[in-house]
């Protein structure tokens, strides 16, 4: 990424990202599939998906946020030939993740039942999304080293093998979903919490593969078992670097609970037809993400390797390409709202709540893109504050007041008795809560423009710290050779 023309090297390493997270997203959609056709009131299987999908996207954003400060500082490394050192931040970006995953997955069972009541989810609904969500606690650690071995591998511009990674992972769990949901051959139908055994086998796997390719070292970096040592300037370093990825999922994941909480107000359809609609929007997250991840490997190599005007280059192209491919995706669920939802429910209120919300939020799904990608653009510079910022503005300054004031004439505080009324004479339902995520979408674009083309962000967060091919660590220095570089770090 650092020479030649940028568009087609761009594509060749954004195109296998992009299969990667739509695979994944074909994952999520067998899943809100399958679960539609449990026998019974389907809507309550969807919307107990639906219900727990943003609190289940709060740990996989936290993976991902954990996992910036790897692509960050992997592809930086690269890009300035200190690979030894890449490795290094492999190793212990995997003891990082693993000891995270650990306590959340903790945390999340002791208090799974208070969780739910705070979402809202109440009588079938809690009891289908309780079987799902304990099972996807106890996945969280597969989750986060998943998460780990493709950053590190994307940071190193192998962006095939990390596509290969979630095809593995994708690919078993949609052949073993209606197995395990349904009760298909000898195996019983467990319903939801089929769909979480699913998950879990599924990300065992892909996690075992990982560790494999990782130790054989021949895909740009390698896991090297004796780095498996807690440093802790390595650690402060992928900290420093990606708390605030990690504190931008948590905002973008509490905000996704906060609005799943305010949809589940307004009953089981509206539930399974939200859920319908952010899981076909987020094929559209899916391709802008993984653009964005590309364009963080880029500007991250670019950086590294002393070539800042290239890396606002190869954001731009990224940028301008990701919104015209979005914005034909978001007029084909524009137009054709009602086949979109009836691929998941035939239940005509579900589907009529649906085509609003498509209608509403489709023609800013292009501007919401183009956010994403910057975002990207800013994590490869390791300036994930930035990206955090536009996260936040995003969910809990554009979009959850607006949806507090349009859908809703006052707000109870939960688990007490203050009620704090919003504005009586605007009371559009649910409908306001789809409003307010176009009102999000097209305001955090317009700062993020701005942010891009003003701000100082095309500088590298990693040290100049001398030539390539220093001793890695616990390895004797040969004759020539300076001090470790990380031990200055």
């Amino acid at each position: 990424m650092t020479t030649g023309a940028i568009t087609p090297k761009l594509f060749h390493l954004s195109w296998p990202l992009v299969l990667g997270n739509l695979l994944q997203t074909v994952y999520n959609l067998a899943d809100m599939f399958w679960v539609g056709q449990i026998p019974g009131d389907q809507d309550v299987g969807v919307a107990a998906v639906s219900l727990m999908f943003p609190l289940s996207w709060m740990f996989v954003s936290t993976a991902m946020g954990l996992t910036a400060a790897t692509i960050s500082l992997v592809s930086q490394y690269v890009g300035a030939d200190r690979r030894r050192t890449a490795d290094h931040a492999v190793a212990q970006s995997i003891l990082l993740a693993i000891a995270a995953s650990s306590v959340l997955a903790a945390v999340g069972l002791y208090f799974r039942r208070p969780i739910l009541r705070l979402m809202g989810a109440q009588g079938p609904v809690f009891a289908d999304s309780l079987a799902y969500i304990e099972v996807i606690f106890l996945t969280l650690p597969l989750t986060f080293c998943f998460f780990v071995f493709r950053s590190a591998l994307q940071g190193a511009g192998d962006t095939r093998t990390a596509m290969w990674l979630v095809l593995i992972s994708a690919g078993i769990n949609v052949v073993i979903d209606p197995f395990f949901i349904l009760g298909w051959g000898p195996f019983p139908a467990l319903g939801t919490r089929g769909a979480g055994i699913a998950t879990f086998i599924s990300r065992g796997v892909a996690t075992a593969a990982g560790i494999y390719i990782l130790l054989q070292g021949t895909y740009g970096v390698e896991l090297h078992l004796g780095d498996l040592r807690p440093d802790p300037a390595m650690l402060y370093r992928l900290l420093d670097v990606g708390y605030p990825a990690t504190l931008d999922g948590w905002v973008r994941s509490f905000a996704s609970v906060a609005m799943a909480g305010f949809v589940a107000r307004f009953g089981g359809a509206a539930i399974a037809a939200y859920g319908i609609g952010v899981r076909l929007m987020s094929v559209t997250w899916s391709v802008s993400g993984a653009v964005g991840q590309a364009t963080a490997s880029g500007v991250g190599q670019n950086l590294g390797a002393g070539l800042p005007e290239r890396a606002r280059t190869v954001a731009r192209t990224a940028t301008l390409g990701t919104m015209g491919f979005i914005a034909v995706c978001a007029a084909l669920a524009f137009g054709f709202p009602h086949e979109a939802m009836g691929v998941f429910v035939d239940r005509r209120a579900t589907i009529r709540e649906g085509v609003v919300f498509l209608r509403i939020v489709a023609p800013f799904w292009a501007l919401f893109s183009a956010v994403m990608v910057i975002q990207g653009a800013f994590r490869g510079a390791g300036n994930t504050r930035e990206a955090m910022v536009l996260s936040l503005l995003s969910r809990w300054v554009f979009r959850v007041p607006v949806a507090l004031v349009l859908a809703f004439t006052a707000v109870t505080v939960p688990y007490t008795s203050i009620t704090i009324p919003t504005v009586p004479s605007i009371d559009y339902g649910v409908a306001g809560i789809w409003i307010a995520y176009a009102v999000g979408m097209a305001a955090t674009f317009v700062v993020a423009v701005v942010w891009f083309r003003v701000g100082n962000w095309t500088e590298a967060v990693i040290e100049d710290e001398g030539p390539p091919g220093h001793a890695a660590p616990g390895e004797p220095i040969e004759e020539g050779d300076e001090a470790p570089e990380y031990t200055d770090d």
